[in-house]
């Protein structure tokens, strides 16, 4: 491998806004924000909107997620005019 062009791998940690659900992993992500994990070591924290804790596929339960006003955002845009 050719030195300092591939991004740092290293530990962080996932947080699932909508389950509160957190889990740990190795990537290449970063971020500003830190969260003191169960060993006691300070990780980057990547938030994410969907994870297996809370996709409908994976729980068995409808869930509507509408962050930002998507749904509202497209219909204004794609409203037919009759």
């Amino acid at each position: 491998m050719q030195k300092d062009i591939h991004p740092e791998y290293k530990e962080v940690v996932f947080l699932d806004t909508t389950s509160d659900f957190k889990f740990m992993t190795k990537s290449t992500m970063t971020s500003d924000e830190t969260i003191k994990w169960e060993d006691g070591n300070e990780y980057p924290l990547i938030k994410i909107e969907v994870s297996s804790a809370s996709h409908p596929f994976y729980t068995g339960k409808k869930i509507f997620l509408d962050t930002a006003g998507r749904v509202e955002k497209f219909n204004k845009k794609y409203k037919k005019n009759k």
